[in-house]
């Protein structure tokens, strides 16, 4: 059974113990507290794991501990993989990033966008540009989410029973027609706007590649790069390892919830946020984007792709703060652009939190996370298993993790 382990000291890694300790228990104060069932934390430089610290359970109630070899759902983290997957097609010339949608998806050939009103009274004009494929990894596609309640194409997403990105009962080439069917909010590229781009994707490989995306990612990027447990269900005999779900309480605790059916292949398969992975599995996929897009002999990508991946392409180098939608202009996005699938800082100086200049990452519902740091060789992604509506670990986590650098 593959699981990360930690294969070099912290201090030949340029770590400092005494800061590996704060984060350490800066996070386990988290689960002390009842706000955390439990966590994995690993950071890795030149590709060797220097810290890595389990804390906590998997199952509180069973009295089931987080170890090595835990399955999280790693929810939006899907999204850097699908972006790989599309990128993989770009190189073989069978997709351009300049491609309209509509070309692959006819229902999406004459978009519409929203102009004004509300419910049934919303009027809207003829899209003056087509959707494009860098749109869609970009999340400046004009697409939305149900669940902001910022704007009147917001309340459409819930009318149309989109509440979790996906109509009951439907599968992803079904759930594409009912996003098509709706008025974007704004027009392509001019906004961005974090939506339901990356389902739009998958439909995309999965046309492209004539295969259903399950199988195009374990194809393509699980098994070459060496991630046994990844995919988007799992089998019988990986049930005991999966963590509980957990939703934060009023009160600022914890209690299980309902999370992603990963028993039995799903009907929808979600580009967005349907995998499961362990630790060693998303350790593998960091490292390959870590070293240009080859692991252990494998190249899966060229070099120059990551780069193009991993470079700010919003307008004029613009952050989100300032090129997003009003739900977006929020402190946390300053400094911060966007890629290919994944966030970029672009400004460490206007960053809420300490960042490298060029740090590029992505993060899911359930509080995981994972960056590169290409400027210290350095990777880190934080496992748990919660859906917050107040807690906030990640500037904490990131904090520490930046004093524990120390060359």
């Amino acid at each position: 059974m593959a699981q990360l382990r930690q294969d070099v000291d912290p201090a030949e890694a340029g770590l400092d113990a005494k800061a590996l300790d704060r984060l350490d228990q800066g996070l386990a104060r988290y689960v002390d507290e009842g706000r955390l069932p439990g966590f994995l934390v690993a950071l890795a430089r030149g590709g060797r794991v220097a810290h890595l610290t389990t804390y906590g359970h998997r199952d509180v109630a069973a009295g089931l501990p987080v170890e090595a070899d835990t399955l999280w759902r790693i929810y939006s983290m899907t999204k850097p993989v699908t972006a790989v997957a599309a990128l993989l097609l770009v190189e073989e010339g069978r997709l351009s990033l300049d491609d309209p949608v509509g070309r692959h998806l006819p229902a999406f050939a004459h978009p519409r966008v929203y102009e004004s009103g509300s419910g049934a009274d919303v009027r809207t004009r003829p899209a003056e540009r087509p959707m494009l494929v860098r749109h869609l990894l970009t999340h400046t596609a004009g697409l939305t989410f149900a669940f902001y309640h910022a704007h009147p194409v917001d309340a459409l997403y819930r009318a149309a029973r989109l509440h979790s990105s996906v109509p009951p009962g439907a599968d992803l080439a079904e759930a594409i027609e009912v996003y098509a069917s709706l008025p974007l909010q704004f027009e392509p590229g001019t906004q961005w706007n974090y939506s339901v781009a990356s389902n739009v994707l998958g439909r995309v490989i999965e046309v492209v590649s004539g295969r259903p995306l399950d199988e195009f990612l374990a194809e393509r990027i699980f098994r070459p790069l060496g991630m046994p447990d990844a995919g988007l269900h799992i089998v019988s005999e990986q049930a005991e390892r999966l963590s509980e779900l957990y939703g934060e309480t009023a009160e600022g605790g914890i209690e299980p919830i309902a999370g992603l059916p990963l028993h039995g292949r799903p009907r929808f398969l979600s580009g967005s946020g349907g995998m499961v992975a362990s630790a060693y599995d998303y350790h593998r996929f960091m490292e390959m984007l870590r070293r240009g897009g080859e692991l252990d002999g494998v190249r899966l990508l060229r070099r120059e792709t990551v780069a193009l991946m991993t470079r700010n392409h919003l307008p004029g180098g613009a952050d989100i703060h300032a090129f997003g939608a009003p739900a977006h202009r929020e402190p946390a996005k300053k400094g911060l652009g966007f890629g290919l699938g994944v966030s970029v800082v672009t400004d460490p100086s206007r960053t809420p939190a300490p960042a490298g200049p060029g740090t590029y990452g992505w993060s899911g519902v359930a509080t995981t996370t994972f960056w590169v740091d290409p400027g210290r060789d350095l990777t880190v992604q934080f496992m748990t298993q919660v859906r917050p509506k107040r807690l906030k670990v990640f500037p904490e986590l990131k904090r520490l993790v930046h004093e524990a650098v120390v060359d």
